[in-house]
């Protein structure tokens, strides 16, 4: 193994196959099919494409376990989706990195080939996806910590809100107090007054206030560290690799103690940060970050078309040859330095997507071509596939819009007409103008409510707003059918 530069590394010492699963965050029990069905919630129609990414994601688990020596060669079926804007490619990639706790990157391919372009390098791409991970990983420590971290914060507000005194020392022989046993021998024991139990009742009384937010406008006086200097990001040069300037320094300066007096509120937020980060291991959480981007990691390519010229030409064309050379060693497997250390990009899954109007996947030079196996293409979405999207998704559109008319204490209805003539009009405006696929039903639906959402808060109507297709017609058929209207507002 090498890295992108052609060194050989060290190999990362393998760990057991349900140990690689767990920390990986694969979900054991999805089958492809429950992968599909969990994707049908958020997603209409396109089951091509579903099908190819749950087949992908379960490989994920597959290669985990198998035998070691058979596991380090199953490369991962990079996938590249082809279809208009609009139609559920960064959705349908989103929502599985989500369904299996993998970190996702989504990077605009056509972004190298800016004119005069000087930014970081593609490998960046790799180190971006790694700090994302660390991310979710410290996320998912924090939460398995959090009650522990919320019991210790609950008893430091209690010692700011009642802050216990310190017991003295009986002197003389009056203040000292023996007890006889049942045996008749003497033990001497310290005085212990009502003044102990009334401490004690009153701090379990402001423990119930405490919880049931009652002392919350209260204010406290709270230890805060500051950081001594400014966290300065620098990256780009030096082979690529990144640093952060103030983490550098950060253990080699003493930290400095500011005194704040907040309230109990802001004072849990600051005490809760203390607690977790004493909690939270970052170098375990590093490590499994570490692992869990090689073997669980999902970067989507967006724009790839846009990179994919005529090989052999002259002027653009050998830029766009440029970035998918760049592209190329990340993609086919090699190791990427990162300020958290090295990370093997060969088990990493691949996800292009492009429109492909003007050029087409075999456009692409050999090498990556061969890199990306597996081809769907996406389905156009018409007026019916549009009344789906509007109704059938977890938290759909019209359930959205739903929700925000309710908290101004009004109902908001469409009837079965009104939604399929929604869905005629956005589909009519791609048709006529261009096609950004179920993108217009925001435009629409936005432009349909305008009036509604802007007179709702002084019109004090507490009932029931319904649309119907006359009201659908009378505020878009005129935009919809003026050309110049419909290409400025739609």
């Amino acid at each position: 193994m090498t890295t992108s530069d052609g060194h050989p590394v060290a190999k990362r010492p393998d760990i057991s196959p349900a140990r690689a699963s767990r920390e990986a965050g694969i979900a054991e029990a999805l089958t492809p099919r429950q992968i599909v069905e969990e994707l049908d919630q958020y997603i209409i129609a396109q089951d091509e494409a579903k099908k190819a990414v749950a087949i992908a994601l379960r490989n994920r688990w597959r290669r985990q376990n198998v035998d070691e020596g058979m596991r380090e060669e199953i490369l991962p079926n990079n996938i590249i989706l082809i279809g208009p804007t609009g139609v559920g490619k960064t959705e349908i990639a989103r929502r599985l990195s989500r369904l299996a706790g993998a970190p996702f990157i989504k990077v605009e391919a056509s972004k190298f080939t800016e004119v005069g372009y000087v930014g970081r390098d593609v490998e960046s791409i790799i180190r971006d996806l790694v700090e994302i991970a660390i991310n979710v990983v410290r996320e998912e420590e924090e939460a398995r910590h959090a009650e522990t971290a919320e019991q210790r914060v609950e008893n430091r507000l209690l010692d700011l809100l009642l802050p216990p005194v310190a017991e003295k020392e009986p002197e003389g022989e009056e203040g000292r107090r023996f007890v006889v046993s049942l045996s008749g021998q003497a033990s001497e024991t310290s005085p212990a007054g009502p003044s102990d139990e009334r401490k004690r009742r009153t701090r379990e009384k402001l423990r119930a206030l405490l919880r049931d937010g009652a002392l919350d406008e209260r204010e406290v006086e709270v230890e805060v560290s500051e950081n001594p200097i400014p966290m300065l990001d620098v990256g780009g040069g030096m082979d690529g690799l990144d640093f952060n300037v103030g983490e550098a320094l950060k253990g080699m300066l003493p930290k400095r103690i500011r005194r704040r007096r907040v309230t109990v509120a802001e004072a849990r937020r600051i005490l809760r940060s203390e607690e977790l980060a004493n909690l939270v291991d970052m170098e375990e959480v590093t490590e499994k970050a570490l692992r869990r981007t090689e073997s669980m990691g999902i970067v989507f390519l967006d724009e790839i078309d846009k990179v994919a010229g005529k090989r052999g030409g002259a002027g653009p064309d050998v830029s766009r040859e440029g970035v998918q050379r760049d592209l190329l060693p990340i993609v086919e497997g090699s190791t990427v330095q990162t300020r958290h250390g090295m990370v093997r990009t060969d088990h990493i899954l691949f996800i292009a997507a492009g429109a492909f109007h003007v050029s087409k996947p075999s456009d692409l030079i050999p090498e990556l071509q061969g890199r990306f196996p597996i081809r769907v293409e996406l389905e156009s979405l018409d007026a019916d596939a549009f009344a789906r999207i509007l109704q059938e998704p977890r938290y759909a559109l019209l359930s959205q819009y739903q929700a925000l008319v309710e908290t101004e204490s009004a109902r908001l209805e469409f009837d079965d007409e009104a939604i399929r003539e929604i869905a005629r009009i956005a589909s009519h405006v791609n048709e006529r103008t261009e096609d950004i696929g179920a993108r217009r039903l925001h435009t629409v639906l936005s432009t349909l409510l305008e009036k509604i959402l802007f007179d709702l808060p002084e019109s004090g109507v507490n009932e029931t707003i319904t649309v119907d297709a006359a009201f659908v017609r009378d505020r878009l058929s005129r935009i919809a059918d003026d050309e110049d209207l419909r290409r400025y507002i739609l």
